[in-house]
This record gives C-alpha cells, sequence and structure tokens, in this order.
C-alpha cells in the first residue's frame, strides 16, 4: 500500500454487497417487511454520491457560511431522523429533539475544534463537518434511542424520575459498550481510515480517543437535555 489508501472501483463494492444481500433476505423472510432495507440502502447510495460532489464543491468554495449552512441542515436532518421510532409526533417533540441535539452536539464541536485541535481558521471544511457528522449522528441515535425507551417507560406506569433513569442508562448502552471494545474487539473508523492511508497508529490512536470522547459526551448531554425537556411535556 505505501503509506496511501488503495482505490476501490465502484464495481468491487458489489463484494460488499453480497453480506448485504444475505442479511435484507434475512430480514424481509423474518419481519415480513419488504421495503425498509432496500429503501435505506438506496437512499444510502444517493446520498453518499451526491454529498461526494458536495463535499469536493464546499472544500473548493472556503466559505464559512457555507459551512455553517451545511451544519443546520445536518442538525435539523438529525432531530427529524431521531423521532422515527416514535409512534405519535409532533411539532414541540421535534423542537425538543433539536435542542437536545444542538446543544450538546455544538457544545462538544466547539471543544474540538477551539480546543483540541484549535483550527485554522475555525470552519475549515475538511475537519469541521466530517466531525460534525460523527457528532451530531451520534447524539441523533442516543436521543433516538432515549425517545423510544422513555416513552416505553412511562406507558409501563413508570414515574418520571425512575423512566429518566432507565432511559439514559439505556441511550448510552451502545456508546459506552464500544469504550470497552476499542481496541479489544474493534478498530473504530477513523482509526481505521487513518492507518489505512499511511498514519503513524500512535497518532491515530490520539484521534481515536479524541472521537471516543466527543461521541459520549455529545450523546450523553443531548439525552440529558431531551429527558429534562420532556419532564415539561
Amino acid at each position: 500500500m505505501s503509506g496511501s489508501m488503495y482505490h476501490i472501483a465502484l464495481v468491487d463494492l458489489l463484494w460488499a454487497m453480497i453480506p448485504v444481500a444475505i442479511m435484507t433476505v434475512i430480514y424481509i423472510r423474518w419481519t415480513k417487511d419488504r421495503m425498509t432495507v432496500p429503501y435505506a440502502l438506496i437512499r444510502m447510495l444517493i446520498q453518499l454520491i451526491l454529498i461526494g460532489y458536495v463535499l469536493t464543491y464546499i472544500f473548493s468554495a472556503d466559505s464559512s457560511y457555507l459551512v455553517i449552512l451545511i451544519l443546520a441542515v445536518m442538525l435539523v436532518a438529525a432531530s427529524v431522523i431521531a423521532l422515527r421510532p416514535i409512534a405519535k409526533k409532533n411539532s414541540s417533540l421535534y423542537l425538543k429533539a433539536f435542542v437536545s441535539i444542538v446543544l450538546g452536539g455544538l457544545f462538544t464541536l466547539s471543544m474540538i475544534i477551539f480546543g483540541v485541535l484549535d483550527l485554522t481558521p475555525w470552519y475549515e471544511p475538511r475537519f469541521l463537518i466530517p466531525l460534525a457528522g460523527m457528532i451530531f449522528a451520534n447524539a441523533m441515535n442516543a436521543v433516538s434511542l432515549s425517545a423510544e425507551r422513555f416513552e416505553s417507560e412511562l406507558k409501563n406506569g413508570l414515574d418520571y424520575q425512575t423512566a429518566r433513569g432507565h432511559t439514559y442508562k439505556a441511550a448510552l448502552i451502545p456508546i459506552i459498550n464500544s469504550l470497552f471494545a476499542v481496541g479489544l474487539v474493534s478498530l473504530p473508523g477513523m482509526m481505521t481510515g487513518q492507518i489505512l492511508s499511511g498514519v503513524d497508529p500512535l497518532i491515530a490512536v490520539r484521534y481515536q480517543m479524541m472521537v471516543m470522547l466527543m461521541i459520549l459526551g455529545s450523546a450523553g448531554i443531548s439525552v440529558a437535555v431531551y429527558l429534562l425537556l420532556m419532564k415539561k411535556g
């Protein structure tokens, strides 16, 4: 490989589709849901192709306003997707999810770009957008888990405080499990990508530490804000 990443031809991605095809057949046979996985796959492919072109443009534009617009779109999309498991949704619930992800996500992102990395300029899109994506996505997933679990706990007759405690713990299980597994069971995305591109593993480890910390912090704060807002709702 000699310090650079392998070139992946589009046709070679078909090999990665083989285990996905097996999983899709099992999913459809067991759940009788023929639409969710194929729709998600098609949407993922279209979104990634489009974002490839969009990022190419953003990286060359060097505009802070454009980066802020992209972050705003990401936050709105994250807040909408976060409530996908909830049967009964309303504007108030969407607002609470949005506020939760904004507070937890932007606070953590600011600590990374102004503290850890000290980016110059602060809106350097090659760093800011991928980092923001990781932060917002994990906050979104945590809020999504908390929204579904909190609704379930209340339906089971638990009081707010007990439901909040159960929900907070459950929402963070995937992230806390990843803390236990990193380095033993898995080499996470950023670290793997850097190692594949030829970066010194010790440098890659530092970046992965930053990623794990920012994911835990943003998710934990976002879920806490969401549950606090639900007390008033």
